[in-house]
């Protein structure tokens, strides 16, 4: 706080108007001072002008008893403290203090009478006042009572009293104390306000720029306006920033072009190494051809054979090239493949990936069904004039996987101009100009092909590309195999637990058909709401299991039609919880497990079975919610007959943003409304019936 900058120039500008305000009110004290000096010096000459005079009138018309009636008068005045006549001595003659005459000066007024006799101020008897000094001399007027050998009668000593005018300095100097405050306090809040406004607020502003680039947000930008100086230093900082991420961003691309060109020299450093074997050998070969002259011809035939292992070698070193390049493409071919085991992932994964690698334009899946004879198209990138969702190609001999999966091997179309007995145009809408076709083959079975379709460069494909590929074809195979397994076992574990839902439902008239009913309110909301596809899984799942757990319910309580007793409900309320633990082994039902265990807590955290919040809710379990209580208020229950539609959606609008969450009702109340909805539900409904 000390070191802050702000508190260094308030302290420094505070200091400085201080120096000064002291500096001009000290001048200003001397002055009125030097002035009081002035004021006292003046009124003691005319003062004793004037008393001079009336001393020199009553002394020429013989009343010299009224010169003390006149002093005491003078003295009676405020300013004036004493009047006096004394002689060279120091004796005083005649006073306005009648007490004093015949007495003596102090000690230290006679040394000043006879040394230095001049105004001044004296302190007496802790009294400020002005003590003067004037000389009464002998004139003509005066001759017939005075000798005229004397040349002075005598002094008049004048003290003023300084109170009244202290009084009026001490005034002076407090209005002059509080108006210096006041100035300065203002022009320190003026000060600071101006610190604050346009050099501190700009400087935390660009603090916080700097600190957000610190972090790495190079996109963050300051604008200041204050001031021309600080509008140019945000605008210089910004620059400097943009600067700043662009070395970054060219420091980046030159560490990873620094890297690929390592790579090169780490593989050209061993050919060079055997380039070096080489040329030691010939070396060696020069040495024995000069010292051996006779064995010449022997030494040029071995000088063939060396040139011709060479080039052999250099074949080698490039077919290994090629090799080890095909293998370090398989490899992260394989790991893509690998990394997901869900069908329509895997199929659009194993075509991309296919396509960058052997860098085509179209690629796409055909599944072969032996028992209908169709060819399927599963996926299709690349081009946007069919839909492949289902789509059935027709059999014929001009079909590329037709072909393939008659003879059960690859095909390579390197420019179909070429091969006639080929359709130029596929059924799926687009020209076809070089090709590869793979078939799928698992366990000698086929169960599709792999198809990439012109390359981005406009060349054509040859027998290397052609290998690559069919090994990426069998990788491919084997991929799609272990992803149907994994659907099937998925498969096999819900129809499992669904078929233990349908068994508790089908015990109960009151719920069959609700598992299936709020799969389908859920997965229409999640829908209308644009949930991806993987959450739309989640939430299937998790809605028609969301009940699995009365499987630990006595059936005795779920088809009670009298009041529930407090014990009752908390059976009931433990369902959530049995059905998160029937659950737990299975580990790919994890989210939909959570799910299940959440489908009864409210928005307002009062729910069961752990009163969670909102904000820890999932979204799929705040709508799953709202699809059982929705089909729970328009179904018959053994303790009521089903509610309308109508009551059921006040209902939800009642305990929206309490136990239900509010964003979400209207949404699903929107759904209901849809005439499109409607008929379907109703269909259901009937079905179930």
């Amino acid at each position: 706080m000390i070191n802050s900058l702000k508190i260094k120039i308030i302290g420094l500008v505070t200091v400085t108007i201080i120096g000064i305000v002291s500096l001009v009110s000290y001048v200003t004290y001397r002055q009125q001072k030097e002035m009081l000096y002035d004021m006292a010096t003046y009124n003691t000459n005319v003062l004793n002008e004037t008393v001079k005079n009336s001393i020199s009138d009553a002394m020429r018309s013989g009343r010299s008893q009224e010169i003390s009636a006149i002093f005491s008068r003078l003295r009676s005045k405020e300013f004036i403290s004493s009047l006096r006549i004394v002689d060279e001595t120091g004796k005083i003659l005649i006073s306005a203090d009648q007490t004093e005459i015949g007495h003596f000066l102090p000690e230290y007024e006679r040394h000043e009478l006879k040394t230095n006799f001049q105004q001044k101020f004296t302190l007496s008897e802790n009294r400020r006042v002005f003590d003067s000094f004037a000389r009464i001399p002998n004139n003509p007027l005066c001759h017939r009572c005075h000798s005229p050998s004397i040349k002075t009668l005598g002094f008049l000593e004048t003290e003023l009293s300084m109170g009244y005018m202290e009084r009026f300095l001490e005034k002076e100097k407090r209005t002059a104390a509080i108006s210096t405050v006041l100035i300065i306090g203002l022009i320190i809040i003026m000060v600071s306000v101006f610190l604050i406004f346009y050099v501190d607020k700009p400087i935390r502003k660009l603090i916080s720029t700097m600190e957000e680039v610190e972090k790495g947000n190079f996109d963050h930008r300051t604008i200041i306006s204050s001031s021309n100086e600080m509008r140019i230093l945000s605008q210089s900082f910004n620059r400097m920033v943009e600067r700043f991420r662009d070395m970054m961003e060219a420091n980046i691309v030159h560490e990873r072009e620094l890297a690929r060109a390592q790579e090169k020299l780490s593989h050209h450093r061993e050919t060079h190494l055997m380039n070096q074997k080489l040329e030691e050998q010939i070396k060696e070969i020069e040495t024995l051809n000069v010292n051996l002259e006779e064995r010449i011809e022997e030494i040029e035939e071995a000088n063939y054979k060396i040139a011709d292992l060479a080039g052999e070698l250099e074949d080698k070193n490039t077919t290994l090239e090629n090799a080890v390049s095909k293998l370090s493409t398989l490899y992260k071919v394989g790991l893509a493949i690998n990394s997901t085991m869900e069908s329509e992932s895997l199929f659009k994964l194993i075509v991309k990936t296919t396509m960058d690698t052997l860098r085509a334009q179209i690629g796409y899946i055909i599944l072969w069904d032996q028992e209908q004879h169709e060819m399927l198209i599963t996926t299709l990138i690349g081009h946007d004039g069919l839909s492949p969702s289902g789509t059935v190609l027709p059999r014929k001999q001009s079909s590329v996987s037709s072909w393939v999966i008659e003879n059960g091997k690859p095909l390579l179309i390197a420019d179909i101009n070429q091969a006639p007995e080929f359709d130029r145009f596929s059924a799926m809408g687009y020209e076809r100009k070089t090709l590869i076709c793979a078939p799928l083959i698992v366990k000698n079975e086929i169960i599709g092909t792999i198809t990439v379709v012109n390359k981005i460069d406009n060349s054509t494909y040859n027998h290397e590309e052609l290998e690559l590929f069919s090994t990426i074809a069998a990788q491919a195979s084997i991929a799609i195999k272990n992803a149907k397994l994994y659907d099937e076992q998925q498969k096999t574990y819900l129809n499992t637990i669904q078929a233990l839902v349908s068994a508790i439902e089908a015990s109960d008239s009151y719920t069959r058909g609700h598992s299936e009913r709020v799969t389908y309110y859920s997965l229409e909301l999640a829908k209308k709401l644009e949930l991806p596809q993987d959450r739309l899984k989640i939430i299937e799942r998790a809605a028609i299991l969301h009940d699995i757990g009365k499987i630990g319910i006595d059936l005795t309580l779920l088809h009670k039609e009298g009041r529930l007793t407090a014990e009752d409900i908390n059976d009931l309320q433990q369902h959530p919880t049995i059905g998160m633990k029937i659950l737990e082994p299975i580990e790919f039902l994890q989210d939909v497990r959570l799910c299940i265990g959440q489908h009864h807590e409210r928005y307002d955290g009062q729910g069961y079975p752990n009163s969670i919040p909102a904000s820890g809710l999932l979204l799929e379990s705040k709508i799953l919610a709202i699809a059982d209580a929705f089909d729970a208020m328009t179904s018959d229950r053994p303790y009521r007959k089903a509610l309308p539609v109508e009551v059921a959606i006040n209902e939800l609008y009642s305990n929206a943003g309490t136990q239900f969450d509010p964003e979400l009702v209207p949404h699903f109340v929107d759904l209901l409304k849809d005439s499109q909805f409607q008929s379907s539900r109703v269909g259901r409904a009937t079905a179930m019936a």
